[in-house]
């Protein structure tokens, strides 16, 4: 058995006691909060106490929170069911599949976008260190950091609406999209998640910009790159073989990050573009207390968490052969 699979293996066990412990806790965190979901409907004096305690019977919520922990388990473990959402009435996976799609497009055309133009233009104010031209990259990245995301999302929501049409706000396609050929399909969808990703982008670009400068200036300054610089090699050769090669690490692991984070991250842009994401299903299921919606969102971003540090050190084996993936 090579060293690879017995990685792979200890990860897998790994991620099965961490999936375990976070369901645990999500499950405990929920029924600390204040009432239930049938709170809600208590308030509607057309729904009468019968058909309140029959919907308690229904969705399990009659039982100790224990037993309905254990239950949800079961079904998750033995036939991958997250349950039942109550204010959908429908299975919680058949929701999550319908909406993850959106939401996956989003986030990874975001992270594409950020990595393509914040790389280059970090390892351009790092090479011009102190000239105008990377004290204007700075002041960008620090005006990126500073607004959050919200106030990028409203700005940029402002801006769409003094340019109508140009930039479409709401819903992933026209009206007109089933009447498109493929490829105009593709375009519309495009020009629909413009805006979006715009949101989720400013501020990570920012930060991955400051973090790309920061680790390619302190690799410059190593005495190994002074001697490849006397030996004659070419600037380039330098700073793309040697330099960027040994900096690139922390940003590997940041990715690994931003994979965990990619759910989350996309829930702003989501809500205030009306994206049809899994951002505002799983808010409204957090607003309702839908319990079994809520835990299965829950239990995807550990998942990603999982998966996105696998990758970053799968990755950081490939990039950098001093790292042992046994290490």
């Amino acid at each position: 058995m090579n060293d690879n699979l017995i990685y792979l293996i200890k990860r897998l066990g790994q991620a099965i006691l961490t999936l375990f412990l976070a369901s645990a806790l999500s499950f405990a965190i929920i029924q600390l909060a204040p009432g239930d979901y049938l709170d809600t409907i208590r308030q509607n004096p057309k729904i009468s106490p019968a058909r309140i305690e029959e919907l308690r019977l229904q969705f399990g919520l009659d039982k100790p929170a224990i037993l309905q922990y254990l239950l949800w388990l079961k079904n998750v473990v033995t036939r991958f069911d997250f349950g039942q959402s109550f204010v959908y009435s429908r299975a919680v996976s058949d929701l999550i599949k319908e909406r993850i799609p959106a939401t996956l497009l989003l986030a990874f055309v975001s992270i594409i976008g950020t990595w393509i133009i914040a790389i280059p233009l970090g390892i351009i104010s790092a090479v011009k260190q102190n000239t105008l031209l990377d004290k204007f990259l700075r002041v960008i990245s620090y005006l990126g950091q500073g607004f959050p995301s919200f106030i990028t999302a409203l700005l940029l929501l402002i801006f769409a609406q003094n340019v109508s049409p140009f930039f479409p706000v709401g819903d992933m396609t026209s009206i007109n999209y089933a009447d498109l050929s493929p490829i105009g399909k593709i375009l519309d969808i495009a020009w629909h998640s413009i805006l979006p990703t715009l949101a989720l982008s400013v501020t990570g670009f920012a930060g991955l910009q400051r973090l790309t400068r920061g680790q390619l200036l302190d690799v410059l300054r190593q005495d190994y790159i002074k001697t490849a610089r006397a030996k004659g090699l070419p600037e380039n050769r330098v700073l793309y073989i040697h330099a960027l090669r040994n900096a690139i690490n922390p940003l590997i692991t940041l990715l690994g990050f931003e994979f965990a984070s990619l759910l989350s991250g996309s829930f702003i842009a989501e809500f205030f573009f009306n994206w049809p994401g899994l951002g505002t299903l799983i808010l409204g299921a957090v607003t309702a207390q839908d319990l079994y919606l809520v835990m299965a969102s829950l239990m995807m971003g550990a998942t990603m968490l999982i998966i996105g540090n696998l990758l970053a050190d799968l990755l950081l084996t490939f990039v950098d052969p001093r790292i042992s993936i046994n290490n």
